[in-house]
């Protein structure tokens, strides 16, 4: 099951794998691809929203569902 998250806050590469390794960090997400351009992270597994918005909000990104 895929989901999808507004992320903002990314300015670079670096701030996409970021966000990536913070959801990729949560259990149940077995990946996750993040796009600055579009201010969003696409994550496929079955992890709770809640704690998808909390991981990338504890990398330092603001996150929405």
């Amino acid at each position: 099951m895929g989901q999808q998250i507004t992320v903002t806050g990314m300015s670079c590469g670096g701030c996409e794998q970021s966000v990536e390794e913070a959801l990729e960090g949560v259990e149940g997400v077995t990946h996750a691809t993040a796009d600055r351009e579009a201010e969003t992270a696409t994550v496929e597994g079955d992890a709770a929203t809640d704690a998808l918005v909390a991981a990338v909000e504890d990398a330092g990104y603001e996150a929405s569902a």
